[in-house]
This record gives structure tokens, C-alpha cells and sequence, in this order.
């Protein structure tokens, strides 16, 4: 981890405790490129969308209709949508992920971070009542506050705004199984 972002965390770790919290582990998601489960459906679908978004100008512009250049202007939005879904979205992901710290402190677990500006995710140890871990073999995994939604893959498509109504999540983290054991800890400490 460089120091630019050690500093990061250390800002996101002061600016979300409170008096008398002491944090018991912080961490980050692991950052670069990443798959989701939801690729196995968004990658077809965005080459679909994109392909025909880029068919159609390609068809508009070599075409001598009265029309021509509303319906070029008409086409570039849905092309810059394909291109977000087929490329741009797997680097939003991954700026977002770098810019996100989570910690679990001896009252609440918290989530840090955001794409445009920063916000804080705040869950009363007290009130998780549905915690869920799921690991790899590396023994990396995500941690979920509460159930998956049903329907709710747009919210892990990495389609910017949607996460806000994702089950909030400790994702893609080193020893996530320690990690589980410590927020369990806090929180048998904490009831």
C-alpha cells in the first residue's frame, strides 16, 4: 500500500470514529480489475447493446436519408452507454474500490469511500442481524450486512449510483474469514 493511500485510511479511519470507539481492524478491498458474479450476464449484454448502438451509427453514416445527422445525434448517447457497460465500468469499479476504506470499530462497522465525493456507511454492531461470509480459496472474500436483494444485479453492475441500493458489503478483502471472526467477537462484546 503506498503512503498516499495509508494516509487515505488513516483520514477515513479519524474523520469516522467517534469519541470512546476504538477500531479493532480497518482494511481495503483489493483494487485492479475484477469480475463479478453480474459479468456473467453484463458482459454479453453490454457487447450486445454496444455492438448494435455502434451497427446503427456505422448504418446512419454511410446512409444518404434526410435524417442522417438526428438520427447519428440520436445514436451517440447509446453508444457511449455501450462503451461505459463494456469497458468503462470495470475502471469506475476499480477507482471506487481504491478509494474505499472499511473498519469495524468496538460499536459499529463502516464503510468509507465513493466515486464523485465521500460518504460513510454506518452499522450498528448491535443491529447486524443477517451477516454473511463468503470466501475463496485465496481465503479472500466479501462480508454482506443483510440479505442479497432479488433482482438486484443492476447494484453489481458497477453502473455508477446504483450501489446505493446494494446490500452494504465488506467486498474483496484479505482474510475475510479473520476479519468475520473479529466482527463477531464485537459484537458478542457489544449485545
Amino acid at each position: 500500500m503506498s503512503d498516499y493511500e495509508d494516509d487515505n485510511r488513516q483520514r477515513d479511519i479519524a474523520n469516522a470514529i467517534s469519541p470512546g470507539e476504538s477500531v479493532i481492524w480497518s482494511g481495503r478491498p483489493r483494487t485492479g480489475l475484477l469480475l463479478r458474479p453480474s459479468d456473467a450476464f453484463m458482459i454479453p449484454f453490454s457487447l450486445f447493446w454496444g455492438g448494435f448502438a455502434m451497427f446503427w451509427e456505422w448504418g446512419v453514416s454511410n446512409g444518404n436519408g434526410p435524417h442522417e445527422p438526428i438520427m447519428m445525434i440520436w445514436g451517440i448517447p447509446f453508444v457511449a452507454i455501450g462503451l461505459y457497460m463494456i469497458v468503462g465500468r470495470f475502471f469506475v469499479d476499480s477507482y471506487v474500490r481504491g478509494r474505499t476504506t472499511y473498519i469495524i470499530t468496538n460499536r459499529r462497522a463502516i464503510i468509507a469511500g465513493g466515486l464523485f465525493w465521500r460518504s460513510t456507511t454506518t452499522l450498528p454492531l448491535k443491529n447486524l442481524t443477517d451477516v454473511t461470509l463468503t470466501t475463496r480459496s485465496d481465503g479472500s472474500g466479501t462480508i454482506m450486512f443483510g440479505r442479497p436483494l432479488i433482482g438486484g444485479w443492476a447494484s453489481q453492475t458497477g453502473w455508477p449510483g446504483t450501489s446505493r441500493n446494494a446490500v452494504p458489503s465488506f467486498e474483496f478483502i484479505a482474510d475475510a474469514k479473520q476479519v468475520h471472526d473479529k466482527l463477531l467477537e464485537a459484537q458478542r462484546v457489544t449485545a
